[in-house]
């Protein structure tokens, strides 16, 4: 069974089918990308993966449990973490104790949460920001933050939406980077990414939607010649993609 299974979930706002019947799944240690206009639904389906949103038909499991429904932290604990495609950090505390707030997921102990927290401070190199308070840091260092945040939970994977706006071509090819080695650590990701580069870059698979339907799955190469996505999403870009 794969880590992460996802049943037909459906989402209405009122008269608005902000996600329809959408089905994906994510195997252990495995990156898929979840990719679709502006407005596709894609935040929307991490926010009912995720425990923010209890969906209105349909089943998500994780790691062979039924999570429907659950509370966030009820999610976080089972191993399933995300990021905010608008960064969270807590602006008036320090990085280290932004990290350490994650490590409280697995350990009351101050002490061990406080070295959890240096691990994975010193794993994303981070290391001269630790007494930093958060809300000085640049819009690359929040972001880092924020991976290191979820990462101090000790997830068996992410959901990374737009973890990588808003930064400079240096600084996307840092995190497209880290990504690779937080793979590595057998962590799955779904990532929700408009930056193509990324996600071709990091992708296995990628899953395509629009106005909440599912149009596309398969791998990154054939999915961006799918005449379907390049009408709804891709566009020109396909050419740049493919180039």
């Amino acid at each position: 069974m794969p880590l992460l299974q996802v049943e037909s979930i459906t989402k209405r706002f009122g008269g608005l089918v902000a996600v329809d019947k959408l089905s994906l799944s994510v195997e252990a240690g495995e990156i898929l990308g979840l990719i679709g206009p502006n407005g596709a639904g894609k935040t929307t389906a991490f926010n009912m993966i995720s425990g923010y949103y209890k969906p209105d038909e349909g089943q998500v499991y994780f790691d062979g449990q039924n999570i429907t429904g659950n509370r966030p932290d009820q999610v976080c604990k089972l191993g399933l973490a995300r990021t905010f495609q608008v960064v969270k950090p807590f602006p008036q505390l320090t990085v280290l104790d932004n990290v350490m707030v994650g490590a409280y997921n697995r350990t009351n102990d101050d002490n061990v949460a406080r070295e959890k927290a240096m691990e994975i401070i010193e794993f994303l190199g981070m290391e001269d920001m630790v007494e930093k308070l958060a809300g000085s840091l640049s819009v690359a260092g929040r972001k880092r933050l924020e991976i290191a945040k979820v990462l101090a939970t000790e997830p068996k994977m992410l959901l990374l939406d737009e973890a990588m706006a808003g930064l400079r071509p240096t600084e996307t090819d840092e995190i497209i980077e880290l990504v690779r080695q937080i793979s590595e650590q057998n962590i799955a990701l779904l990532l929700v990414e408009h930056v193509m580069k990324v996600i071709m870059a990091l992708a296995d698979r990628i899953v395509v939607i629009h106005h909440g339907e599912k149009i596309a799955e398969g791998e990154p190469g054939n999915v961006v010649k799918n005449q379907e996505v390049i009408d709804a999403y891709l566009g020109e870009v396909a050419a740049d993609v493919e180039g």
